[in-house]
C-alpha cells in the first residue's frame, strides 16, 4: 500500500468557502495534509488565495482557487461547475465564509442585518444545496458548517451575526436528518474567540471581556478550529451527524 493510500482523505475533493485566510485557510491546509484535493474559494483576496494554492500544491495535492461570492446563486453555480469539471465532485464541504457588521439593535439598519444574514446563512444554504447532488451520487459526504458561540449564547452588538450563526446550526440539523440515509453527515463547529481578520475590529475592552469569559484563559487559534473541522471530515466519523462542537476554551460550558 502506498503512502498516499494511508492518507485518510486521499481521493476526496474538499471545498472550503472563504479559505484565502484565517480559519478557512488553516482548514484547507489541514485537509490537504490529510490527502484531500482542495478548492480554495475567495471573494476579493486574490493574493491570499494564490498563496494558499501554492502552499497546497507543495503538499502534493491538486488545488483550484476560484473567485466567487457564495451569497449569490449564480456565483455558487459557477463555483461548483468549475470545481466539478477540474477536480471531480465535491464530497467534503466546509461552509466557512462569513462576515460581521456589528451594531446595537437600535442602531442596526435592515441593510446591516441582511448583509450578515446573506453572507453567513444564505451562502451556507446555497453551497450545501449545490454540493448534495454529487454527494448523493457518491453515497458519501461530509458537510461542516462554521457557526459560533454567538449563535448559542448571543452577543451584544451582534444580533445579526448571532442570528445567522444560530440559523446555521438549525440548517446543520435539518441537513443531517435529510441526508442520513445517503451516508452524508452534517455537523457544525462553534468557535469562541479566534484572532483573525474578522475579529480584528474588536476593541481592547471587548477582547478583555472575552478573555475573562473563557475558562481556559486564552484565545484559540485557527489551527485548533481546523483540527476540529478535520475530525468531522474523517471517514472514521461516519456515525456522527447533527452535532455542534464548541471550540471555545469553555465559554459555552454552562449551556
Amino acid at each position: 500500500m502506498t503512502s498516499e493510500q494511508h492518507l485518510p482523505l486521499a481521493g476526496k475533493v474538499a471545498l472550503i468557502t472563504g479559505s484565502s485566510q484565517g480559519i478557512g485557510l488553516a482548514t484547507a491546509q489541514r485537509l490537504a495534509r490529510n490527502g484531500a484535493d482542495i478548492v480554495i474559494n475567495y471573494r476579493s483576496n486574490v493574493t491570499g488565495a494564490e498563496s494558499a494554492k501554492a502552499t497546497i500544491e507543495e503538499l502534493g495535492r491538486r488545488c483550484l482557487a476560484i473567485k466567487a461570492d457564495v451569497s449569490q446563486e449564480e456565483d455558487v453555480a459557477r463555483l461548483f461547475a468549475e470545481a466539478n469539471q477540474s477536480l471531480g465532485a465535491i464530497t467534503i464541504l466546509v461552509n466557512n465564509a462569513g462576515t460581521t457588521r456589528d451594531k446595537l439593535i437600535l442602531q442596526m439598519t435592515l441593510a446591516d442585518f441582511e448583509h450578515v444574514i446573506d453572507n453567513n446563512l444564505r451562502s451556507a444554504f446555497l453551497c450545501t444545496r449545490a454540493a448534495l447532488r454529487g454527494m448523493m451520487k457518491a453515497r458519501w459526504g461530509r458537510i461542516v458548517n462554521v457557526s459560533s458561540v454567538a449563535g448559542l449564547l448571543g452577543s451584544a452588538g451582534q444580533a445579526n451575526y448571532g442570528a445567522s450563526k444560530a440559523a446555521i446550526i438549525a440548517l446543520t440539523l435539518s441537513t443531517a436528518r435529510e441526508m442520513a440515509s445517503r451516508n452524508i453527515t452534517a455537523n457544525a463547529i462553534a468557535p469562541g474567540f479566534i484572532p483573525t481578520e474578522l475579529t480584528s475590529a474588536l476593541t481592547e475592552q471587548q477582547r478583555d471581556f472575552i478573555l475573562s469569559s473563557t475558562p481556559l484563559g486564552r484565545y484559540g487559534s485557527a489551527e485548533e478550529v481546523a483540527a476540529a473541522i478535520s475530525f468531522f471530515c474523517s471517514p472514521e466519523t461516519g456515525y456522527i451527524t447533527g452535532q455542534v462542537l464548541c471550540v471555545d476554551g469553555g465559554m459555552a460550558i454552562h449551556i
